[in-house]
């Protein structure tokens, strides 16, 4: 059973990779932008960068999607942006990850095991990308903002990072090595 989360700023690539890895493989995907509340779309629309207020309900629920779907076995392939560790550490523990002075109780709130692909590329690539892409509520303008949030994920976090200047079949490859190395 595996769970992967494609990350990375807006207009790195993160739905279409994932999409391409989930019917590749045959696994479920999840776009963590169809979870957005009606507020947080409003935000971004208006050119409001989310704070970590928005996002912990927002990623919460992905928590809740992804242990549903390691509940029930199932691979599964979520596009989401993820871009602090604190966000990360979120969809791996869920709340409790915000309670890390709670005390657990034995077997409760097990950490999911997740790879995290993080889809890296120069912000001019990303921006043309960002211009080109229509009917999208996340503005271009934003992505400066996305960049400075960006936490890049780092040992002992389980990540792979490839570069968005590759094609889509080999960022889907490379992905896919890395699943089936684990």
């Amino acid at each position: 059973m595996v769970l992967v989360v494609v990350m990375g700023v807006s207009g790195s690539g993160k739905t279409t990779v994932g999409s391409r890895l989930a019917a590749k493989l045959g696994w479920k995907l999840y776009d963590a932008d169809d979870y957005h509340s009606p507020e947080n779309k409003k935000k971004m629309a208006e050119g409001i960068p989310l704070n970590d207020e928005d996002r912990i309900p927002w990623l919460c629920a992905l928590h809740d999607i992804l242990r549903r779907e390691e509940s029930s076995r199932q691979d599964a392939v979520l596009a989401c942006s993820a871009l602090k560790k604190m966000y990360r550490c979120i969809l791996v523990n869920g709340a409790s990850a915000l309670e890390s002075n709670k005390p657990e109780k034995p077997g409760e709130n097990t950490a999911l095991k997740i790879l995290f692909a993080h889809l890296d590329g120069p912000i001019e690539l990303i921006a043309r990308r960002l211009e080109k892409r229509r009917g999208h509520f996340m503005p271009p303008e934003l992505l400066k903002s996305q960049f400075d949030t960006l936490e890049p994920p780092r040992a002992p976090e389980n990540f792979i990072t490839v570069s968005v200047e590759k094609s889509l079949s080999e960022i889907v490859l490379e992905i896919e090595k890395a699943i089936f190395s684990e």
